[in-house]
């Protein structure tokens, strides 16, 4: 029986996977996210293109029967992407700018069966909306180093979350990984969700 494999070290796609009673083994792609190539993508394309490079990197480096499990988000405002902002200067700029605003959580997934051969590669997208936040708020949110290391620069399973009344779309998907699409995406690969709760365990 394969094992599930996440090719992603996010806590939260990890702990999403966990909760829904699945087993994963983490194995990071360690793929350059900041590369010329993708960042001259728009950002519904950049995430699919990463989510592959994650998944077939990842597939390389074992040498066991595998679902592989690739992921990349980012936030879309205006047709910029916004990934991690990694400094506090470019969480609070970006905090500012999508204050009062909204904006698309795109999420790029690519299954691998290893055994089967088979790939499925699609995107999630998610309209996420953002109350008003005051100078006191955005410096106190960026100070607890939460938004640094994710993308957008916020979280909706966190201390982000007071600040986003307003979601259309797939809640998980925002969190990392659309989980209504990887139940989907296992049922075309031919397994029930129950089976998938055994692999690993």
């Amino acid at each position: 029986m394969p094992r599930i494999v996440l090719a992603s070290q996010s806590t939260s796609r990890r702990r999403l996977l966990e909760s829904a009673g699945l087993n994963p083994t983490i194995v990071v792609s360690h793929v350059d996210e900041e590369t010329d190539f993708f960042m001259a993508m728009t950002p519904a394309d950049m995430v699919i293109a990463l989510a592959i490079a994650k998944a077939h990197t990842v597939r390389e480096s074992i040498n066991y029967p595998a679902i592989i499990i690739g992921c990349d988000s980012t936030f879309d405002v205006d047709g910029i992407s916004f990934g991690k902002p990694e400094t506090p200067e470019v969480a609070i700029e970006r905090a500012h700018q999508i204050s009062g605003r909204s904006g698309w959580l795109h999420t790029g997934h690519c299954i691998i069966d290893t055994e089967k051969g088979i790939e499925i590669a699609d995107r999630v997208t998610t309209k996420v909306t953002f109350d008003v936040m005051n100078e006191e708020e955005i410096t106190d949110y960026v100070a607890s180093g939460e938004p640094l290391k994710v993308a957008g620069g916020f979280t909706l399973d966190g201390f982000g979350s007071p600040f986003i009344p307003v979601i259309e779309g797939d809640y998980t998907n925002v969190v990392g990984i659309s989980m209504p699409f990887l139940r989907r995406s296992i049922k075309e690969l031919g397994y029930t969700w129950p089976e998938l709760k055994k692999m690993g365990a």
